[in-house]
């Protein structure tokens, strides 16, 4: 299906695009104090999972800004309430304003706003904007992925033995019985836990990890901008059967995933169904 937006106009849009990452992070980075807990204000959502008012801040500034660039372009944002008009849409907005709110909240670096425009289902614009960490990820569909402007790619390793691995530690160990049932010593790299998930796949993209666990349960805003950046420096966010993941559905929920580069994929989903 030709995507409704043109490829000029994608092109046209990456600057303002660009404006508004660096606008919502100057909203939040205010709240934040590295080391230490928010000054902003804090609520539990239904579930027991925390909410600032920088995080809605972000949120509402965000679907004013996006909604005003791209008008016809349905939205999906973990702090606006579900709005199911967005199904069957072509072009959708998905949204976190905070990935790591947890992260953010105890002054913790590794949070990010994550951006994607679905097209036809499938992203064709994501970023993934770790003010903290100074680092600026981006992808259009088709033309590759950057950090900062500069191009990125995955790591080159070709064998899952000793790759940097991190993720949650029952997905961990079970890669690692996998790896021994195969007739390997994994000897991997344990990286610690990266708080923000779309970060997590963003280093995967760049190079810095080879191999990111994704434990069941995260929504399509944790995953549609960084899985793009990801794709598009070489790797790809899979579950246990290989599949990629399919974006808004009337329930944009996720089971256990792997972030991986193309070179591991097939040893590492190998691994993962063997151990159990």
């Amino acid at each position: 299906m030709p995507d409704p937006i043109s490829a000029d106009a994608v092109s046209a849009l990456m600057p303002a695009l660009r404006g508004a990452l660096r606008e919502a992070a100057d909203l939040a980075l205010p709240f934040f104090r590295r080391g230490d807990q928010t000054s902003a204000r804090v609520w539990s959502k239904a579930g027991g999972s925390p909410v600032t008012e920088a995080d809605v801040a972000v949120d509402t500034f965000l679907k004013i800004r996006l909604s005003e660039l791209v008008p016809q372009a349905a939205w999906l944002s973990e702090e606006t309430a579900d709005d199911h008009a967005r199904i069957g849409r072509d072009l959708v907005w998905i949204v976190d304003p905070i990935d790591g709110t947890r992260a953010f909240l105890s002054g913790h670096p590794d949070w990010s706003i994550a951006v994607a425009l679905l097209s036809g289902g499938e992203p064709l614009v994501g970023f993934v904007h770790a003010p903290v960490c100074g680092k600026a990820y981006e992808a259009v569909r088709g033309q590759g992925a950057t950090c900062n402007g500069e191009p990125i790619r995955v790591s080159e390793r070709a064998d899952l033995p000793g790759a940097r691995v991190t993720g949650p530690k029952p997905m961990f160990d079970r890669l690692e019985r996998g790896v021994a049932r195969g007739g390997a010593s994994a000897d991997f790299t344990t990286v610690e836990r990266i708080p923000s998930l779309a970060l997590r796949l963003a280093r995967v993209a760049e190079g810095a990890i080879d191999l990111g666990l994704i434990t069941a349960n995260a929504r399509d805003w944790d995953l549609a901008g960084a899985d793009l950046v990801l794709r598009e420096a070489g790797g790809s966010v899979r579950d246990r059967g290989g599949r990629m993941p399919a974006y808004n559905r009337p329930e944009p929920v996720h089971g256990e995933l792997v972030a991986v580069t193309d070179g591991l994929r097939d040893q590492a989903l190998s691994a993962w169904q063997m151990g159990g």
